[in-house]
C-alpha cells in the first residue's frame, strides 16, 4: 500500500501545483471524542521512522483514548518486517493546538514534538487523513485494516489537492 500512495500521489502531483509550497489545508472541524479508540495505518509516505535505518513497519495501530485530565493519550503500535517482525510500542500525548481541533500536537517521550494536521475526515470517521504542515509526512488511517476503493481514492485525492 506504501507504494501505492506514492505513485498515486507523484502522478496527481506531477503538474508541479504552488499548492505544495503552502501549508495544506485542515478539515473545517473534528470532534476529538469521535478520534478516540484504535485507528489501523492503510497507507504512509515512506518517513525515516518507519522505512529507515532497517525498519520497514506493518501492521501499525494507534489508539487514542481520553485522559483524566482531559487531554488525549496514543499508544503507536508497529512491527518491524525486516527485523523478524518485532514488536515496537510508543506511547505519547495529544493537544488539540486549534480551537476547530484539526490541528494536533503530539509529545512522545516529553522531548519529542510533532505537528499533526486533519487533511481529511469521513463524515462517519471511519477514517482520517492526516499529515504534516510541512506536506513531508502523510497518513491514511481507517477503523479497519482496508478502505473500500472508492473511500481509498476519495482520500488520495484529498491527499494531492
Amino acid at each position: 500500500m506504501i507504494k501505492d500512495i506514492v505513485s498515486t500521489l507523484r502522478n496527481a502531483l506531477a503538474g508541479g501545483s504552488t499548492a505544495s509550497r503552502q501549508p495544506p489545508e485542515t478539515v473545517a472541524q473534528v470532534d476529538l471524542d469521535r478520534l478516540l479508540g484504535t485507528w489501523l495505518e492503510v497507507a504512509r509516505l515512506p518517513n525515516l521512522e518507519a522505512d529507515g535505518f532497517g525498519r520497514r513497519s506493518v501492521n501499525v495501530s494507534a489508539t487514542y483514548a481520553k485522559r483524566p485530565d482531559g487531554r488525549l493519550s496514543v499508544q503507536t503500535v508497529s512491527y518491524n518486517a525486516s527485523a523478524s517482525m518485532r514488536r515496537t510500542e510508543v506511547k505519547g500525548l495529544v493537544r488539540p493546538a486549534s480551537a476547530d481541533g484539526s490541528k494536533l500536537v503530539l509529545t512522545f517521550f516529553k522531548l519529542i514534538r510533532g505537528d499533526l494536521w486533519i487533511l481529511g475526515l469521513d463524515p462517519e470517521y471511519r477514517w482520517v487523513l492526516t499529515g504534516t504542515p510541512s506536506r513531508r509526512r502523510l497518513w491514511l488511517i481507517a477503523r479497519t485494516p482496508r478502505l473500500d476503493p472508492v473511500e481509498y481514492d476519495r482520500a488520495i485525492m484529498i491527499a494531492a489537492a
